[in-house]
């Protein structure tokens, strides 16, 4: 049944071989995994422990090149979606116990960067369209039931997320837009741009979603802004960290990865407020990606040219960052997921 700078992202301190592991606590929770995928011709899915140990490698049956971009992996349950950049694909897999097994390659309509799971379907945003395509259980059904063709279309995208009867989608070139759901949840009809968006926005990059509110990042302003039902309601600056990129939730907690600061940002969200909390709440040496949370988990991922990191962290109930592990790739990971305990 199974079968600019902004953009040049994260060179660390130190290259050792692939999955080799400096951690300074034992695994919190074996149960809980870490996913990257290695963005090589030969793309793999790379599997850890929160302790930082490599327990599997294994291949999407696609090519990487994806850059620029979050969400390239994502968990809903024990499925998993992963893009395939260079061969034009989506690889789908199901966890059981602590490994995961290909179940299909789906096939996309533009090179996809990014992805997102809703109710009963995946969306996959490529470099010119954003589709939508239903499941049945953890079966995705390769053909889409709804394909859009984005505002600017240029290549530039950034990441896509699903608020309620909507997915919000961000173009480096300066769009966040919204794109419709139909009741059974395929996309439809024509993007729309989303209202308010600030004067001086320049470069919109990652987001976050929860509910019918998206915290989206605006990069080269040094802001952060709240968009909710298509308008910007708030937004912030990041004060002395630069180009804040790619962001996770945990609870009331908004992190940011800042680019070229080397930092992570935390923030406090609540009705339409984001307060700085911390500015500097994780600090690298060279500059984090896309980064993701669950399971009192934080993850970042790094990476340039042909060396990336991989860091997890522990969080607590008042968003302090503990490091459990900080290993090194070779090779320009993307994209990175915390998979939840299945306990």
């Amino acid at each position: 049944m199974k079968l600019g700078r902004v953009l040049k992202f994260c060179i660390f301190c130190t290259l050792v071989p692939l999955g080799a592991v400096s951690a300074v606590q034992a695994d919190t929770d074996q149960n809980t995994l870490v996913v990257t995928a290695s963005n090589a011709t030969k793309n793999q899915l790379l599997v850890y422990t929160p302790g930082g140990k490599l327990i599997q490698t294994v291949s999407t049956h696609g090519q990487g090149g994806a850059s620029g971009n979050a969400g390239g992996i994502e968990v809903k349950g024990n499925v998993l979606a992963v893009v395939n950049f260079g061969s034009q694909s989506v690889s789908m897999f199901e966890r059981e116990n602590n490994s995961f097994e290909m179940t299909e390659v789906v096939p996309t309509s533009s090179n996809p960067l990014s992805v997102a799971f809703g109710p009963d379907h995946l969306y996959i945003l490529g470099t010119t369209k954003v589709e939508s395509h239903r499941m049945y259980g953890t079966y995705v059904n390769s053909s889409p039931d709804g394909a859009v063709t984005l505002l600017k279309a240029d290549g530039s995208s950034a990441q896509v997320g699903v608020v309620q009867n909507q997915l919000i989608i961000t173009e480096k070139s300066n769009i966040i837009e919204t794109v419709n759901l139909l009741s059974d949840g395929a996309v439809s009809g024509v993007p729309t741009l989303v209202q308010n968006i600030p004067a001086n926005v320049n470069t919109p990059f990652g987001l976050v979603t929860r509910g019918n509110d998206a915290y989206v990042t605006i990069a080269h302003a040094n802001e952060i802004s709240l968009v909710r039902s298509g308008t910007v309601l708030t937004v912030t600056g990041s004060g002395t960290q630069q180009s804040p990129c790619w962001l996770t939730l945990v609870g009331p907690f908004l992190f940011s990865s800042n680019s070229p600061s080397m930092t992570v940002s935390r923030y406090a969200v609540y009705g339409q407020k984001i307060v700085q909390d911390a500015a500097i709440a994780a600090q690298f040496n060279g500059d984090p990606t896309d980064i993701a949370s669950g399971d009192g988990l934080v993850a970042v991922i790094d990476g340039s040219g042909q060396l990336s990191h991989l860091s997890i962290f522990g969080v607590d109930e008042d968003g302090n960052l503990t490091l459990q592990t900080a290993l090194t790739i070779n090779g320009a990971a993307n994209g990175v997921a915390v998979v939840r305990s299945q306990d």
